[in-house]
């Protein structure tokens, strides 16, 4: 089964377009956990637990991890969601963009080391630092494409004068992820919640691929103009919430919090499906 493949039977299996983000961060952990780094696979895999029949995808924060030398609390982490969510595709969100030599190592600390079905990368670099993840063909790749924070503009929301048409550089990378790179229909694109607008001129652009949407919760993202303007009955969308969701509450009861949360905002998305 493809990627595409796995993000269209979550959706309907659990009748979701909400992906929980996992971006542990002991110092918010609940009181019990508080602090302890050591606990990093503990608190994730409560959220997991929680919340796995209400999600199209999980999205681990590979950084979270890193950050606190946790990257096997990460490995143990993907292994239990695969194993009480197998209907779940995992996306790791790496936001990788290197040569294709290093590209190489990078897939496979993806998709073999950490066992994740798509990665997000950056396509700054051009094609062939995304290339060596697209020899995995049942794995995915989201290309940073509109991002969510208040400084994408800086580069994103230039004009292109030497392409025709002079789009702007994030119409031009949503074009390529829909054409000419996309050889074997394995990429999606990361546009931010907070622009809507935008969310909408991608779509355009590229019908067919599916969109990981974060920006939805903490950030602020208006979650019925998100899907209004993204979702297609046949092109999924992946609407990330992470921190709201996560750290609904800051005491024992914080996965029974995670799951009313995740409940809420997986019934506003569907219920703003056009």
């Amino acid at each position: 089964m493809t990627f595409i493949d796995q993000l269209r039977a979550a959706e309907r299996q659990n009748r979701s377009l909400l992906c929980v983000g996992l971006d542990p961060e002991p110092a918010k952990f609940p009181a019990r956990l508080k602090g302890d780094a050591n606990k990093i696979y503990d608190f994730c895999a409560r959220i997991v637990d929680a919340t796995a029949d209400l999600v199209i995808a999980f999205k681990p924060q590979i950084a979270y991890f890193a950050a606190h030398r946790a990257e096997g609390q990460l490995e143990r982490l993907m292994e239990h969601i695969r194993r009480v969510a197998p209907q779940v595709p995992i996306i790791l969100d790496a936001k990788r963009g290197d040569i294709g030599s290093t590209a190489e190592q990078y897939a496979i600390e993806a998709f073999e080391r950490y066992g994740a079905d798509a990665v997000t990368l950056s396509p700054f670099m051009g094609f062939d630092s995304v290339a060596p993840y697209l020899k995995y063909p049942e794995k995915g790749a989201f290309l940073l494409c509109r991002t969510s924070n208040p400084g994408g503009a800086d580069l994103q929301g230039q004009r292109l004068a030497s392409v025709d048409g002079q789009p702007l550089l994030y119409e031009h990378v949503a074009s390529l992820a829909q054409g000419p790179w996309n050889l074997n229909g394995q990429l999606g694109l990361v546009v931010g919640a907070t622009y809507p607008a935008e969310i909408e001129r991608v779509r355009a652009l590229a019908p067919t691929v599916p969109l990981l949407i974060p920006g939805v919760g903490a950030q602020g993202g208006d979650a019925v103009a998100t899907v209004r303007a993204g979702w297609r009955e046949d092109a999924p969308i992946v609407v990330n919430s992470s921190r709201a969701i996560c750290y609904a509450s800051d005491g024992d009861d914080f996965a029974d919090a995670a799951r009313r949360e995740a409940q809420r905002t997986r019934d506003g998305l569907e219920a703003a499906k056009p």
